[in-house]
């Protein structure tokens, strides 16, 4: 359970996971080896809820800059537009779509252009109890069916998602702890 938890927090974060669709397949996978559909449901939204709200917050404080510096250039002009438009929509929507529509950029480009933080919860909440219920649901209805399918379809990405996640793991936490210098330099030098 706590696994789930620590998926979908990192799925909804500003790092995703490497395997779109891993949130789901865990929770797939779990339901159907006779997990309490409910109570893992409810984790995995809850996990999402505080991976999300991260997101949020970082492109909050990190404003315009913060976008320029997560989203990539090709699209940040229309997630901007969309989030601008529609900014309840364009929490909503991309959370409860399944891969390859992108997630963080919207929820970053949302706490950068001011979407207040009640509106923003209550979207993204509604989208992932949606979301998660309805897998969960498959996984009731369809069982280990379900799961191959959903692995089926993930299988021939596993390997090379797998490095590129490895990669994005230790270079973040090499530049975590050469974060961590640099400041312990910083307060030494005051």
């Amino acid at each position: 359970m706590a696994g789930l938890f620590l998926t979908s927090v990192l799925d909804s974060s500003i790092i995703p996971l490497p395997v779109p669709g891993t949130t789901d397949l865990f929770l797939l996978w779990l339901v159907s080896h006779n997990g309490n559909p409910w109570l893992l449901a409810s984790i995995a939204i809850a996990g999402s809820l505080v991976g999300g709200y991260s997101s949020w917050n970082i492109g909050k404080k990190g404003g315009e800059a913060a976008l320029q510096r997560w989203v990539p250039a090709r699209i940040l002009k229309r997630i901007v537009g969309w989030v601008k438009m529609h900014p309840i929509l364009a929490v909503f929507l991309p959370a409860i779509m399944p891969p390859p529509i992108p997630l963080s950029p919207f929820i970053l480009a949302a706490g950068a252009l001011g979407v207040a933080r009640r509106p923003f919860l209550l979207a993204f909440g509604a989208s992932r109890i949606l979301r998660y219920s309805f897998v969960a649901w498959l996984a009731v209805k369809y069982g280990r069916h379900m799961v191959r399918i959903w692995a089926g379809t993930l299988e021939k990405w596993e390997t090379p998602l797998l490095w590129i996640f490895a990669v994005v793991v230790v270079s973040g936490i090499v530049l975590g702890f050469m974060k961590l210098r640099g400041q312990a330099r910083l307060a030494a030098a005051v």
